[in-house]
């Protein structure tokens, strides 16, 4: 018994267990929360893309749809791809200024 907790695999083991409860694991949860929000976009929400812009949801998309409608700017409407989104924020949901900057 001695042997095994003397092993130099015990701290490796450790380290491996640490990295997971707090890098891992708390990323899953956000990219599984994304998911969420992007598969439940509705009319009016103001969404992130990758790209960094931001704008307001024209077109409700079906849930098989891969496209959404977003107006970027008065009278402008680009197409762009869900997976591209990354943050929906609710139509009564303020702008978090600590994020930014």
């Amino acid at each position: 018994m001695q042997d095994i907790i003397s092993s130099p695999f015990v701290p490796i083991v450790l380290m491996i267990a640490v990295m997971y409860f707090l890098l891992i694991r708390p990323q899953q949860a956000r990219a599984k929360d994304l998911r969420n929000s992007i598969s439940n976009v509705r009319r009016g929400d103001t969404v992130v893309t990758a790209g960094g812009l931001i704008a307001k949801v024209v077109k409700a998309p079906q849930p098989e749809d891969t496209e959404i409608t977003l107006e970027i700017a008065d009278n402008v409407q680009v197409k762009v791809l869900k997976s591209t989104l990354s943050d929906v924020r609710a139509k009564a949901q303020p702008v978090d200024t600590a994020k930014s900057g």
